[in-house]
């Protein structure tokens, strides 16, 4: 299968404006899968000054929502399946989404399960795997894929491609070398690329992405099609870098440009079973760990960067 990922600066709260580059490159692609960022249609960041009644409004049901609506229109028109983020809000509650249509309508419909941005907003709490042309994929969001239990279960239901959209990088943390790149870099990144590239490319971006990124794929032997945002995200900068990785854990295609991009590759079955995580797949033996794994946990999710200031 060809899939594409993409890197796009979106507008905080302009879906019409976020739609009109969707539907760009769902036109230019040549993919049979496009896949966008977290929330690309309504902007992320911008989300944690919202209230709850702000918030409400901005969200829509799917996939009787307008947003939803207006990518299965894109996605007949090129004849492309299109993958892309925004707030749901259905009953009384309020979700982190990320759905998958094409021309027949809504494919499937992923909550994310740990979402952060805004308080008012309710965890997913079940996962995701659907079948598109022959293929089975799972969807993850962001921080989903920071907890390696996510991953490994998506997986072990049968995901052979896992998309991970992102909203991530250039943010403060605990971690060496991490924290926000100058907005000033971006603006001048036509005079002075350099610069730019070696924030991008440092521990602040890159660097980090690829301690841990590859070895999803790797480890758990599945295509991980990452997609990210680049440009400012409200008062943040966002380097970018989305990309596509094999079973291997292999970049096979990726954004490189200080703008928006894509990247395309295309994915054959041969790669889920030679690749070693098939193998690592076939040894468990869920006895050893099901009771340490399974084990009662209460779960703490903190986010440095959304810390208020003392």
């Amino acid at each position: 299968m060809k899939v594409t990922t993409v890197q796009f600066e979106h507008r905080s709260g302009d879906k019409a404006y976020n739609l009109s580059v969707i539907e760009k490159y769902a036109a230019t692609a040549a993919s049979e899968l496009i896949v966008f960022h977290e929330c690309s249609v309504t902007g992320y960041t911008f989300a944690r000054h919202l209230s709850r009644e702000e918030l409400w409004e901005l969200a829509e049901p799917i996939p009787s929502g307008p947003s939803t609506k207006a990518l299965i229109d894109i996605a007949a028109k090129y004849d492309i399946a299109i993958a892309a983020g925004l707030f749901e809000r259905e009953g009384d509650h309020i979700y982190k989404a990320y759905v998958c249509v094409d021309k027949t309508g809504l494919l499937a419909k992923f909550r994310k399960l740990h979402p952060f941005i805004n308080s008012h907003l309710t965890p997913g709490n079940e996962y995701c795997v659907f079948e598109l042309h022959g293929w089975k994929i799972g969807m993850l969001i962001c921080y989903d894929n920071n907890i390696i239990e996510n991953v490994r279960a998506t997986r072990l239901l049968g995901a052979e491609i896992i998309l991970m959209p992102h909203v991530t990088m250039c943010t403060p943390s605990t971690r060496p070398g991490a924290g926000f790149v100058d907005p000033a870099l971006w603006n001048n990144r036509v005079n002075d690329p350099t610069s730019l590239r070696i924030e991008f490319d440092g521990l602040k971006g890159r660097q980090w992405l690829m301690k841990w990124l590859p070895a999803r794929a790797y480890d758990n032997g599945v295509y991980c099609i990452f997609a990210n945002a680049i440009g400012m995200d409200d008062d943040q900068l966002k380097n970018g870098c989305s990309m596509i990785l094999d079973p291997f854990g292999d970049v096979i295609a990726e954004c490189r440009a200080l703008d928006n991009d894509m990247a395309t590759a295309v994915l054959t079955k041969e790669k889920l079973e030679q690749a070693g995580g098939y193998r690592y797949l076939q040894a468990r033996r869920p006895l050893l760990y099901k009771d340490i794994i399974g084990a009662p946990h209460q779960s703490s999710q903190k986010v440095v960067w959304l810390a208020p200031e003392k």
